[in-house]
């Protein structure tokens, strides 16, 4: 049970890691000056293309997205697990 808890509060944290980090390289000067283009020069006009860094941030944005879900699930599945006490006394018939 704990393994799996564990497991889940990882596979969030990487989820929303990745995908903050997509979202946000693209627009970096990270993104211009990496080593594939240094390597390769005929990959940058497509690294250099606005399309291209709009979709990397939008699957970036899909993965953060894909995390907070996995998050809400997470906590929905915690409070189902541990429901509030509600007292112990019997409802009063009228």
């Amino acid at each position: 049970m704990i393994i799996a808890f564990i497991t889940r509060v990882l596979f969030v944290a990487y989820f929303l890691e990745a995908g903050l980090i997509l979202v946000v390289a693209p627009w970096s000067g990270f993104w211009e000056h990496n080593f594939f283009v240094g390597r390769i020069p005929a990959l940058e006009p497509l690294l250099s293309n606005l399309f291209v860094r709009g979709a990397v941030s939008g699957i970036g944005a899909i993965t953060a997205v894909a995390g907070l879900a996995e998050l809400a699930a997470l906590l929905s599945l915690r409070r189902r697990a541990n429901p509030p006490s509600q007292g112990t006394s019997a409802p009063s018939e009228r």
